[in-house]
């Protein structure tokens, strides 16, 4: 299971990155974010399955929160989310 974690980057960057591991013939893929890039995730997973890769589908949607510290020592929630897409 391969695992592209969304960053800062633009949206076709990791819809390259998951048609190239595709085409290399992996099976899954699991796209990942947290925060304000939750809905990159999500423009990343549609764009790869309408556009590019035409025969995937979605096998799971998992949502969590988590906990980071932050610089002063407080606690601050996160929501994360992992799309599962196969073949």
């Amino acid at each position: 299971m391969d695992c592209i974690l969304v960053g800062n980057k633009n949206v076709m960057s990791y819809v390259l990155a998951c048609v190239t591991l595709f085409n290399k013939g992996a099976e899954e893929v699991v796209i990942k974010a947290r925060g304000r890039l939750i809905s990159r995730a999500v423009d990343v997973a549609e764009i790869t399955r309408h556009r590019f890769v035409s025969d995937l589908t979605v096998k799971s949607i998992e949502i969590d929160t988590t906990t980071v510290q932050t610089d002063k020592g407080s606690d601050l929630n996160v929501s994360t989310i992992e799309i599962s897409l196969t073949k």
